[in-house]
């Protein structure tokens, strides 16, 4: 039996899970095997899978459409390990990734864990500013609460014991911050959850500025939901994007009929969008990728403030 089980909730893209299956197959650590949950896809993985199977203990699973929450419970559910781990299918897992959990779990065992994302050089310049942007703290991004209990882990890069599924029932949102939701419970049921930083994967995120802010829309669309679910779990900083939002709305009129109020807050905002690109140059050390780093920071901002506020005004 494997102490690892890997579960792969994938939706018409068999060239992702391709990377990610390759990258698995160069893990240091052997002792695990992988669970591909065909989402109803109309572009299957199969043939990818009929490929890897020859290489990777890997089983393959068909489902009708139901979201990435319930794929990955159906994974659960037919899993052999002693712990999973959720990957999305737009990454792509470093050859020591399993030696460093396995590390972990050796000298202080966790019951649930999370791991970093990060670009990679070989990414395009724009997928690298928006793995720059949704890791920095200067935007939505960062490991906030990173040595704290209150840390939650993310479904790109998440692992848990089968006792905290078990307990949990796995995912209980189809979608839409559903790994947050799932953190929450599991942290009230008294397990131990952490980050495990040295575990981390590449993430591709999305291939245009248009897909990235439905994307992150749908993270502030997913953020009001789990405070709906688990009162008290909005905090001050979960707003920033929306007066982000807002007052990128407002400096214009300001600049018309209070020129001096106008003149700061466009001067505030020209300030922060320059320590991004600054922080970005400094970070990932290639120009372009700064220069993206700033629409990118935009559309992130922007994007998950136009989710967060409907979702929170508008009953979704």
């Amino acid at each position: 039996m494997p102490k690892y089980s890997v579960i792969i909730p994938v939706f018409n893209r068999p060239q992702e899970i391709g990377e990610l299956l390759q990258s698995l197959t160069a893990q240091s650590y052997k002792d695990f095997e992988v669970l591909i949950v065909e989402d109803g896809s109309t572009r299957t993985s199969e043939a990818v899978y009929e490929t890897f199977s020859k290489v990777l203990a890997v089983r393959y699973f068909f489902k009708q459409n139901s979201g990435p929450g319930p794929s990955r419970n159906y994974g659960f559910a037919n899993a052999k390990g002693e712990y999973f781990i959720v990957f999305d299918s737009d990454c792509v897992i470093p050859p020591a990734y399993f030696e460093s959990v396995e590390a972990r779990m050796v000298a202080d065992p966790l019951d649930m864990w999370g791991g970093p994302d990060s670009g990679r050089v070989d990414f395009t310049p724009l997928q690298q500013a928006m793995g720059y942007t949704m890791s920095s703290v200067l935007t939505t991004g960062g490991i906030r609460g990173a040595r704290r209990q209150s840390f939650q882990p993310r479904s790109f890069n998440m692992g848990l014991s089968r006792k905290v599924f078990e307990a949990t029932h796995g995912f209980k949102f189809d979608r839409f911050a559903e790994d947050i939701e799932l953190s929450i419970r599991a942290s009230k049921l008294g397990f131990k959850v952490g980050l495990i930083e040295s575990a981390f994967v590449y993430h591709k995120r999305r291939t245009t500025l248009g897909e990235f802010f439905r994307q992150v829309s749908n993270f502030g669309k997913g953020r009001v939901l789990v405070g709906k679910k688990h009162p008290g779990t909005i905090k001050p900083t979960h707003w920033f994007p929306a007066f982000f939002l807002l007052g990128l709305i407002a400096v214009p009129f300001l600049l018309v009929f209070t020129p001096v109020i106008g003149s700061v807050g466009a001067v505030g905002y020209a300030l922060y969008l320059i320590a991004i690109f600054v922080d970005s140059l400094r970070t990932v050390g290639n120009l372009w990728v700064a220069i993206l780093s700033v629409p990118s920071a935009v559309v992130q901002l922007m994007g998950y403030g136009y989710g967060f506020l409907k979702a929170y005004f508008i009953k979704i």
